[in-house]
């Protein structure tokens, strides 16, 4: 009986690669139309002469509030020029992350037809690590100063948790997670369990939109930190349900369990060694587990309310 259950059990796994095999087939064929502008290498290069072209070319980041004189000001501060150097020092060439780019759009626009492919602007932003990449309707900014690397001069002071994801690997997350937002519905609870599942919505859609990214840089972890959510993931589960959490609408257990942190808190010896947002690792398990087993679409697992999933997914952690 449990060879059966085995041989029923690899069969299923077969057939699921096999579909997504050939989603992967359909959505190399979507064609997407994708403008890249190094808006970093044209400020850099600004003077009195060719700002007024400039600002008329790109109005929507030259606020008027801001005069003539202030932006020239800014473009010759010694400051500036030093962002300038070291980002053109890690991205000489932006080949690889527009490839990365493309892949990206063609599976958003393959599960959301309705997604507009933005114009994306490279930029510097003073190292504004809390806009790191912005959305709009028609544009995508990415503050490349803000991915130089965690070791870089211009983040000393800041705290690890933060630098950690200061990496070129954390480009295409970042963006996946703004997209992902526009897509996931606002928890319509104030339960613990419905902002944990409301980020592992966001996770599952990085999930089909990156498929070749790694389950760390999804989540923004460490190799060594999602290895410790793996290991401890009945733990942490089992310390959710034993408190009373799941259902509780305290808010302090975001801050807890699901905003970026040095470390999450169970307020047990161990905090000091497990990651931040555990909250939202649990909650991404929860969904996959869901979505594993109910034949539904995506945008039916986008509306569907916290305990409907929490109640069919029937998540129990790995051993």
């Amino acid at each position: 009986m449990f060879r059966l259950f085995g041989v029923v059990f690899l069969i299923l796994i077969l057939v699921a690669c096999e579909s997504r095999s050939e989603e992967e087939k359909e959505i190399e064929k979507i064609s997407i139309d994708l403008q890249v502008t190094r808006f970093d290498k044209k400020f850099a290069q600004v003077t009195a002469d060719n700002l007024p072209q400039l600002k008329a070319e790109y109005p929507y980041l030259f606020p008027e509030k801001f005069t003539d004189s202030m932006w020239l000001a800014k473009a010759n501060d010694t400051i500036q020029q030093e962002l300038n150097e070291e980002v053109e020092k890690a991205f000489p060439d932006f080949s690889s992350e527009e490839d990365g780019l493309y892949a990206l759009f063609q599976h958003a626009k393959y599960y959301f037809p309705s997604f507009k492919v933005p114009h994306v602007i490279t930029i510097t932003s003073e190292v504004d690590y809390r806009n790191k990449v912005l959305l709009t309707p028609d544009y995508l900014f990415i503050s490349l100063d803000t991915y130089l690397g965690k070791e870089h001069p211009f983040y000393i002071g800041l705290q690890e948790y933060l630098k950690k994801n200061f990496e070129k690997d954390q480009i295409l997350p970042d963006i996946a997670n703004e997209i992902a937002e526009v897509y996931v519905p606002q928890p319509d609870s104030k339960t613990f369990l419905a902002h944990m599942l409301y980020y592992g919505k966001i996770l599952y859609l990085k999930d089909r939109f990156l498929p070749k990214v790694a389950d760390h840089n999804k989540i923004g972890y460490t190799e060594e930190e999602l290895k410790w959510a793996l290991e401890n993931e009945e733990e942490i589960w089992r310390y959710f349900v034993e408190k009373e959490v799941i259902f509780d609408t305290n808010p302090e257990l975001y801050s807890r369990f699901l905003y970026p942190a040095p470390f999450s808190k169970f307020y047990l010896e161990l905090d000091a060694e497990s990651p931040a947002r555990l909250g939202q690792f649990i909650g991404w398990q929860v969904i996959r587990r869901y979505m594993d087993k109910n034949e539904l679409s995506i945008q039916e697992m986008l509306t569907t309310d916290a305990e409907t999933i929490f109640n069919k997914a029937n998540y129990k952690p790995k051993k």
